[in-house]
């Protein structure tokens, strides 16, 4: 998955315990847990609202996009009098 939860080494810098953070920001500890080990397909911008203000952060210093590797290997760049030639052919 590109977009990597970085909420638990957010919480260590700043000595947070998951017990605390999810009571202030109105969340189970369950999901708090699943929040910090990536286990999750979607955040709620509300969620992330009260994450930053509750923390003192950016969304970018718990958000990290890191593109698959697979997803840049399927990409071949063609110069584009190739690509026009090639076009020609078929």
């Amino acid at each position: 998955m590109p977009i990597i939860l970085r909420l638990d080494v957010v919480m260590a810098r700043r000595k947070v315990r998951s017990n605390v953070l999810a009571r202030a920001i109105g969340i189970s500890e369950t999901n708090l847990s699943l929040l910090k080990s990536g286990k999750v397909r979607g955040l709620r911008f509300d969620t992330l609202e009260a994450l930053c203000r509750y923390l003192d952060c950016a969304p970018g210093d718990i958000l990290e996009y890191a593109p698959d590797e697979d997803e840049n290997e399927d990409q071949t760049l063609v110069p584009t009098s190739t690509a026009r030639r090639l076009s020609r052919l078929g």
